[in-house]
């Protein structure tokens, strides 16, 4: 297999926290997360002139606080509102397995960065599926703690009922010290015969049969969960109005905003409050589906996206990005933690299998990802 690439990834470099000590793991930031002394420019050219942060992010002070090297920020899709990954103003991270297939979103340039062995893990956020989805199309491990579990402060969008921060890495062992830095309390476990339960959802034919060689040892049971589609949709409804009340106003304005990102915005204003009283009822009811169904088990299993990444020219088309996000957006309007394990298909195309396990679980999800990584077909890397 050939080198990876390393295109169009990182935005700026960096040396913060152990003095550039060659032994503390490096890490590479989301530019949505504010560090002291530059500017959080979230992608846009929108904010090209931003004043710098007059003090870093609370996970930038965590991670600087548990010895990590911070060496740059990434580049992502603009304002985080998008799963293409394609960006003109920061650059579109070259996905480095599949330089043809996007690179996902909106944490584009974290996965990336991790593909391409440009860091020890990396730092991405997660509103509706940003760090699971495009960990999966660059074929990394992505964690989505539980909704809460790490501090926002200083990270954008500023407002979000939805947004979790969460590492990337391209082992279950270095996903595990990056969430063991990150997220309070976190403490590794194990899981000796794990017991699981599969989501009925569809897929494309490649990703199901991915997901079954992977789950085959295990023989989970299959199991719905009522409100999922519903769930999909009020999570988009509740990340449209809640984008729209911050940036809305660049998309009325002459603000330089690209043009995919203005259209969404400008259809995001349109939400109404009714439809985001509904939203959150579904979001009640959702939640409580996940928990009933997470009794008697470790972790809900199902596709990470339900189709292989589109090519860059296919994603020029909206309506192939429709589907991305649609099995992994449920888990940020429930709250679960949920993890994404690297697949590939039988074509050789990037595919993953999601975990969600209980609120406040992320360990026991790393230690699961352990175990069903020894038997997933997953991508190589280079040592």
């Amino acid at each position: 297999m050939s080198e990876p690439s390393t295109g169009q990834v990182v935005t700026r470099q960096l040396d913060l926290g152990t003095g550039g000590a060659d032994a503390a793991l490096r890490v590479l930031v989301k530019e949505c997360l504010g560090i002291e002394g530059i500017a959080t420019r979230c992608g846009s050219a929108a904010f090209a002139d931003a004043p710098p942060e007059t003090g870093h992010s609370a996970i930038v002070e965590r991670l600087i606080a548990a010895g990590a090297r911070i060496t740059g920020t990434v580049t992502m899709h603009e304002l985080a509102f998008g799963v293409s990954g394609v960006n003109a103003f920061a650059g579109t991270a070259v996905n480095p397995r599949w330089p043809d297939r996007i690179p996902g979103g909106s944490s584009s340039g974290s996965a990336a960065a991790v593909a391409a062995g440009l860091c020890d893990f990396s730092i991405g956020t997660d509103t509706g599926g940003s760090v699971r989805q495009p960990a999966c199309c660059c074929g990394v491990y992505g964690l989505k703690p539980t909704l809460g579990a790490i501090d926002r402060r200083g990270a954008i969008p500023r407002g979000s009922s939805l947004d979790v921060i969460g590492p990337f890495a391209a082992s279950p062992a270095m996903l595990t010290r990056a969430a063991a830095m990150m997220i309070p309390g976190f403490a590794p476990a194990t899981v000796d015969a794990p017991r699981l339960a599969r989501i009925a959802v569809d897929a494309d034919d490649e990703v199901a049969a991915a997901l079954d060689a992977a789950l085959a040892p295990f023989d989970p049971p299959v199991i719905a969960l009522p409100s999922f589609e519903a769930a999909q949709l009020a999570g988009l409804t509740i990340i449209n109005a809640e984008l729209a009340g911050e940036f809305g106003q660049l998309a009325r304005s002459d603000a330089a905003l690209g043009p995919d990102v203005r259209a969404r915005l400008l259809a995001a204003l349109e939400v109404t409050p009714d439809q985001v009283a509904e939203a959150e009822t579904v979001r009640a009811r959702f939640a409580a589906e996940v928990d009933a169904a997470l009794e008697g088990v470790d972790a809900l299993v199902l596709p990470t996206m339900p189709c292989v990444p589109p090519t860059l020219a296919e994603a020029a088309d909206p309506a192939a990005l429709i589907p991305l996000t649609r099995l992994v957006r449920p888990f940020n309007l429930s709250g679960h933690p949920a993890l994404t394990i690297p697949l590939t298909t039988d074509g050789g195309l990037p595919a993953g299998l999601q975990l969600v396990a209980r609120k406040g679980a992320e360990a026991v999800l790393c230690a699961l990802a352990e175990s069903l990584a020894l038997t997933a077909p997953q991508p190589e890397f280079a040592a």
